[in-house]
């Protein structure tokens, strides 16, 4: 083991924040850049200079030798250009030089990403910008590092071709709705900003990397399209929580070091459900920036996992039998009165202020529950959905039995009563007392309030956050302007009655997005069905959502994504979900026709050439050996006929119906695997890759 570093010795070393900025900034330089970053302004330009030539030295410092506008285009994932910090002097060397025009705005072109529309290839022009809410940070490579800006990407005509942009956007109206209803409660919120808080829950596999190469399935698409479930496997959860080996803890040990290098608060660690599964979780932090902390915490886990010989898997569903991996997107709203508002106060004025918000998010989520589930929509994230692991597709709240008790009085007019429990007093006229720790945990649900903040847990490992956040924020921004324009309307006198009716009204007509059961049951889906709520079952399906006129205009009317931006979002997401089925189908076919029938044709030839030669000793029937030859040659003959379907279904260009014949073919090839000898058959089984760390 290394010699012992305090964490707090090397926390933050590659990250360029407000407290490494202190040593490289002159001190009117540093307020300005200081309340830029705070308030989620603009940099002054009379100041860029020396911020850009402040982060090159600092970068310099770090061994770095280049620099990079790091954004997030509308594939998932990030992208990077590197420029060196050099250009020629005319006397036949090079200055080391980076302006303030060169921090603020990149023009990378990337005209091959998807833009859905919003522009064609001869169209190239594309413009990072730098998102200064987010620190520059160090990448280290092998020899040397490179100096990371964080960016929006943006085309010529200023559409957002990103996921940054409409994040960005969907926070500024989130933050002017919350501070209109500050004003309401009296709370001063001039100058000042509110904004969401964000927590993300990472889950993940990790394999042996030998076995990962020894899967082309694996390497291409993330997932095992096909293997057989072994016999043990999580039923007996006693790899959940339990004591992490030397490997994995190695493996933690690095990520951790390498996340708080990076600023990341990571801070929780553990086995998760099925072998092989684990989850890292980081403290609380501003949303933009958690959600740029999650994009490099995917890359790192890469890397460090590549270190380790391991393989870090972060599709939804790598394996099928066993619990997918979920990303658990943890929100909550502050307030310019720097509190969260999702935690009720020790004063009736914010335990009043937490009921109208909450009551504006249950609005927000029963309005726009098609949008929430068209924000988790993916290829990957359709195997693991209503997996009796993962909450189902249909959208509901949990609330717990005390606020659920809180909200039905609500309903009713306003009983003072309360359930067992500690309670605070509200202070509106006929509101009843609010428990303190009012919700127990709801594992099931899609969208679980938690104590002092809303758990998304539907969120597939390997998404973008950005996605169902720029949803939360619009949608909740929409209820609360409604709410805020009727309040903004009565008197101080009549306030509080006002807030009583409008809440009760709330809570009349959206109730029935409100269930503390569980969710995993058909009884449930039935009852949901009962009560109108949408069961957008697969993506195709789901991403139907972004075409709605109500759900165009929710987003225009926020300045969060004109209505070119939306349609540019279904035409991308709906071709990646194709792209995605056609190329895994296509993997599907080559492996059968190459790998897995060569095999079973083999060991068919060895097993009749061993019957023929037993029986030709013996002079008698082996029975027991020609029914395993026979139930080979049969489940052989049933998949050879399966691929020549999947081949057809490929051929049409369905997607649908090609996941069926995918599905339809594996469950062949996965009985084969059973009937097959192990040394013959050509992948690493799941019991090796699930159990061999």
């Amino acid at each position: 083991m290394e010699e012992f570093t305090s964490i707090a010795d090397y926390y933050g070393e590659n990250v360029f924040n407000l407290k490494t900025m202190r040593n490289y900034l002159s001190e009117e330089a540093y307020k300005s850049l200081s309340a830029t970053i705070k308030t989620s302004g603009t940099l002054d330009p009379k100041i860029a200079d020396e911020v850009a030539d402040a982060m090159k030295t600092w970068a310099l410092s770090k061994g770095a030798t280049h620099y990079t506008h790091w954004f997030q285009p509308l594939t998932g994932s990030t992208a990077e250009k590197h420029d060196a910090f050099i250009d020629p002097d005319n006397e036949g060397g090079v200055i080391i030089k980076f302006s303030g025009k060169e921090l603020i705005q990149g023009e990378p072109d990337a005209s091959s990403f998807p833009s859905g529309g919003l522009r064609t290839t001869f169209e190239a022009r594309g413009y990072t910008g730098w998102d200064p809410t987010s620190p520059a940070f160090i990448k280290e490579g092998p020899e040397a590092a490179t100096l990371c800006i964080p960016t929006y990407f943006i085309g010529w005509k200023g559409e957002a071709l990103d996921k940054k942009t409409p994040l960005l956007r969907s926070m500024k109206a989130l933050s002017k709705q919350v501070c209109r209803l500050a004003e309401i409660f009296g709370i001063k919120s001039k100058g000042k900003t509110a904004y969401a808080t964000l927590g993300g829950e990472q889950e993940y596999f990790l394999i042996d990397r030998e076995f990962y190469y020894s899967r082309i399935d694996l390497m291409q698409t993330g997932r095992t399209l096909f293997g057989k479930e072994p016999a043990k496997h999580q039923q007996m959860a006693d790899h959940y929580f339990g004591a992490i080996k030397s490997r994995v803890m190695g493996f933690m040990e690095d990520l951790d070091r390498e996340m708080w290098r990076l600023g990341a608060p990571v801070k929780t660690r553990h086995n998760e459900v099925s072998p092989a599964q684990f989850e890292i979780a980081p403290v609380f932090e501003q949303l933009n920036l958690a959600i740029d902390h999650n994009m490099l915490l995917m890359e790192v886990m890469q890397k460090v996992a590549e270190k380790h010989d391991l393989a870090c898997l972060l599709h939804e569903k790598p394996f099928s039998g066993v619990n997918g991996s979920g990303k658990h997107n943890n929100w909550s709203i502050v307030g310019p009165d720097e509190k969260n508002w999702l935690s009720p106060g020790d004063n009736p004025h914010d335990n009043a202020k937490f009921l109208v918000v909450l009551c504006a998010i249950i609005k927000a989520v029963d309005t726009y529950a098609d949008l929430l589930r068209a924000s988790i929509a993916s290829a990957g994230n359709d195997h693991r959905l209503g997996s009796h692991e993962a909450p189902p597709a249909v959208i509901s709240i949990f609330l717990g039995d005390q606020l659920t008790d809180i909200i039905e009085q609500i309903e009713k007019g306003g009983a003072k009563s309360s359930k067992k429990g500690g309670v605070l007093e509200i202070g509106v006229d006929s509101l009843p007392d609010l428990p303190r720790d009012a919700t127990d945990r709801n594992r099931t649900s899609p969208f679980a309030f938690t104590g002092a903040k809303f758990e998304f847990r539907a969120v597939g490992s390997n998404a973008n956050l950005a996605g169902p956040n720029i949803v939360l924020n619009t949608i909740v921004a929409e209820a609360l302007d409604e709410i805020c324009t009727i309040l903004e309307g009565v008197s101080k006198k009549d306030l509080n009655a006002t807030i009583q009716k409008l809440l009760q009204d709330i809570v009349k007509k959206h109730k029935r997005i409100l269930f503390n059961g569980d969710n995993y049951t058909e009884e449930w889906l039935r009852e949901a069905k009962k009560r109108g709520l949408p069961n957008l079952k697969n993506t195709p399906e789901a991403l139907e959502a972004l075409r709605s006129p109500a759900n165009e205009k929710v987003f225009g009317k926020h300045g969060v994504l004109s209505k070119t931006e939306l349609a540019s979002r279904y035409e991308v997401y709906k071709e990646m979900y194709e792209s995605v089925i056609d190329y895994e189908a296509k993997l599907s076919l080559d492996m059968a026709k190459t790998m897995i029938v060569p095999a079973v044709f083999s060991y068919q030839e060895e097993l009749a050439d061993s019957i023929r030669s037993v029986e030709g000793i013996n002079k008698t029937k082996s029975t027991g050996s020609r029914k395993i030859l026979k139930e080979i040659t049969d489940e052989l003959e049933g998949a050879l006929v399966k691929i020549d379907t999947l081949a057809a279904a490929i051929k049409r260009g369905n997607a649908l119906k090609t996941k069926v014949a995918m599905l339809d073919l594996r469950s062949s090839i996965d009985s084969l695997e059973g009937l097959v000898a192990e040394d013959v058959w050509p992948l690493p089984s799941y019991a090796e890759m699930l159990f061999m760390l």
